[in-house]
């Protein structure tokens, strides 16, 4: 985003100067009446093209953060709600926001709405930044007149999101410095430990036992053809990862993560809580099912469970009910299919499906705390029986010598 070099004159006729950050001359001359101040004259600074330049605005690309985004929905309730114009509450957030790339996309449409477009095909613009579910429900916003209510939604959305994130965090915090720490170990082990022994061993011109010999030639290879090891780990991360961003490749690798034990029941109770939660949140703001069901689709996370619900909506366009659609799914368990089928009878099925992902999100916390609880027993049976191989193939030989050395004397 370019920078401008400006002077104006405030409210007492003072003289004032300095830089901004904007995406162009016109934002900045309404970001400065914003703050009371009359522009005298506004220029675009020359970028400077170096590395640190380009190394800066690589770093300023990254997407914005979720508390950013939350904090951008809830400067946008407020601003709305008081009353202020959509653009000059975009170009507020576009020069206060402490986010190099939402500033940039704010910015660029602040240009869009100017030129006439809707708020809805100013966001849609930056896929990036804005998820389709965000889009839709600004669409119903701006098509209902209560785009300040789904501000605050989407922050409420949001910030459930966050709380998941951060508690699947926490859970995983553990099991994982326990994972890094033995591959580290067993590094060390593999490149300075057993070179060492092995010779010690190799002086002894003794028969060495099978755990020992499996030792020394799985150091040996890891000393000697390293470079072949991360070869092929390197292409075969390329390759997985190209296919996992193939149609085919998306819908089985999500598929996958579903089955992981201990923790692929975990994903997929939250894909389906963050289903029923969104499916509740657009019902409400009037979003008509078929596009409600195909936007969750493509917002859920998961090509595999949103599959399912690209089906769920064919099948409702062709005059089915939504328990029995949900049923064919497969996915959700009697219990929730029954209350899925009480909100429908009764017509409260957007409080029946927030019920719904308050009973999901339940689990999911019942088992992220046993999470941890479930896994230590595997990692102690694993680091137990890497001890039980070094031990055997690196004291065995000694434990044979000293053996032999006692029988001679």
């Amino acid at each position: 985003m370019p920078t401008y070099r400006y002077e104006g004159r405030d409210t007492r006729g003072g003289r004032v100067q300095g830089l901004l950050e904007s995406s162009s001359a016109q934002a900045v001359a309404l970001a400065l009446r914003e703050r009371q101040i009359t522009p005298t004259r506004i220029d675009e600074q020359a970028q400077q093209q170096d590395w640190l330049y380009a190394l800066n605005q690589w770093f300023n690309d990254s997407p914005p953060s979720t508390e950013e985004l939350i904090l951008f929905c809830r400067q946008m309730y407020s601003l709305t709600k008081s009353g202020v114009a959509i653009v000059r509450a975009l170009t507020t957030l576009s020069t206060s926001s402490n986010s190099p790339s939402l500033r940039k996309h704010l910015g660029e449409a602040v240009q869009q709405l100017q030129s006439g477009q809707s708020l809805t095909q100013a966001l849609a613009q930056h896929p990036k930044i804005f998820s389709p579910l965000f889009i839709n429900m600004v669409r119903v916003g701006e098509n209902t007149g209560r785009l300040e209510e789904v501000f605050t939604e989407l922050a409420r959305h949001l910030d459930r999101e966050r709380d998941t994130r951060k508690r699947i965090q926490q859970a995983t915090r553990y099991p994982t410095f326990v994972i890094i720490s033995l591959l580290v170990a067993l590094g060390i082990i593999n490149f300075f430990v057993i070179p060492a022994f092995a010779g010690v061993f190799a002086k002894m011109h003794a028969a060495l036992p099978l755990p020992t010999r499996i030792l020394i030639a799985s150091s040996n290879f890891m000393l000697h053809d390293s470079w072949l090891i991360a070869l092929v780990t390197i292409t075969s991360g390329i390759l997985i990862r190209r296919y996992i961003h193939t149609p085919i490749g998306q819908l089985k690798w999500d598929r996958l993560k579903l089955r992981i034990p201990l923790v692929g029941s975990i994903f997929e109770r939250i894909m389906l809580s963050r289903f029923a939660r969104t499916f509740a949140m657009m019902m409400r703001s009037g979003v008509p099912v078929i596009q409600t069901l195909n936007t969750i689709s493509r917002a859920v996370g998961n090509e595999y469970i949103g599959t399912a619900i690209r089906s769920m909506a064919e099948q409702i366009e062709r005059g089915d009910t939504i328990t029995r659609t949900a049923t064919n799914t497969g996915m959700f368990t009697p219990l929730v299919l029954q209350m899925l089928l009480v909100g429908e009878e009764s017509g409260t099925l957007e409080d029946m499906l927030t019920e719904v992902a308050d009973f999901y999100d339940e689990e999911v916390d019942y088992d992220l705390k046993q999470l941890t609880d479930r896994i230590e027993p595997i990692l102690l049976l694993g680091v137990g029986a890497i001890v039980l191989i070094l031990a055997l193939g690196v004291f065995l030989p000694l434990w044979n010598l000293g053996s032999v050395m006692l029988h001679h004397n």
